[in-house]
């Protein structure tokens, strides 16, 4: 059980990069790898875990996430306004979640406050040859 709650954890979305966990485009939120680690039971499949610390009223730029990337994203602190692909924008708050499938692209992930700190923890179940997890959309 706590296995499926880390998987679905490290699912999230978000705006970071494996290498030295810089994000991959300018923007206000803080982004921190937690963890990345091969899975022995999937060859050539990744688990990361990133922190993303939104200060009040930042936000990510649109972005999309490396092709092979499952994600999961689970609110710790605060609330987060997200939107993926064609969905509708929804404000969640802490202890909740939302996944994306490979491919998607996240259009909107901000703090939904603008006088208090929000936090993410996004886990990603990824190739592990994909070391950019996002790229900004135009």
């Amino acid at each position: 059980m706590f296995f499926r709650h880390l998987l679905a954890a490290s699912c999230g979305a978000v705006a970071c990069t494996l290498c030295g966990g810089a994000i991959a485009h300018q923007s206000s939120e803080v982004v921190k790898q937690d963890f990345n680690q091969s899975i022995p039971n999937l060859p050539g499949k990744s688990l990361v875990a990133v922190e993303v610390d939104y200060p009040p009223g930042s936000a990510s730029l649109p972005h999309k996430h490396a092709k092979s990337a499952f994600i999961y994203a689970y609110v710790l602190s605060g609330s987060i306004e997200s939107k993926v692909n064609d969905g509708e924008a929804r404000v969640y708050h802490a202890g909740e979640s939302w996944s994306e499938s490979p491919g998607a692209i996240h259009r909107i992930s901000r703090n939904a406050s603008k006088t208090q700190p929000a936090k993410l923890l996004a886990i990603f179940v990824v190739d592990t040859d994909d070391k950019e997890l996002t790229t900004p959309v135009k």
